[in-house]
């Protein structure tokens, strides 16, 4: 069986900078064209250290995704399929929340929320 856990299913994109009790900090890069496949993300902020567009999938639906370096956006408890569909590599990092905080993926639920 693959892990949710997208440091064990996706280990080329993301990268564990630090941990403790209460979240952990990955790393996330990518190319245009690169594709994960499907893992997991509790309640998490997310920093954009570039600009990026990606798609996101999860049981059959989709949504495209367009983001500008320097943004900080939750991401709900979620799990899902990723592509770079834009022309430039993604880097962001991912501050998952842990215990109580750490929600459970709801049906539904997809991407990034924002407001820019």
């Amino acid at each position: 069986m693959i892990s949710d856990d997208p440091t064990q299913s996706n280990p080329e994109f993301y990268r564990l900078l630090w941990e403790n009790d209460f979240v952990r900090v990955l790393e996330y890069s990518d190319s245009p064209g690169d594709r994960t496949t499907p893992h997991m993300h509790p309640n998490s902020v997310m920093v954009t250290l570039s600009a990026f567009e990606r798609r996101l999938s999860a049981r059959g639906h989709s949504i495209d995704v367009a983001l500008p370096a320097g943004h900080a956006v939750w991401l709900d408890a979620q799990r899902h399929s990723g592509e770079n569909i834009g022309g430039s590599p993604t880097r962001s990092i991912l501050i998952e929340l842990k215990g109580a905080s750490a929600g459970v993926p709801a049906e539904g639920t997809l991407g990034p929320e924002h407001d820019l």
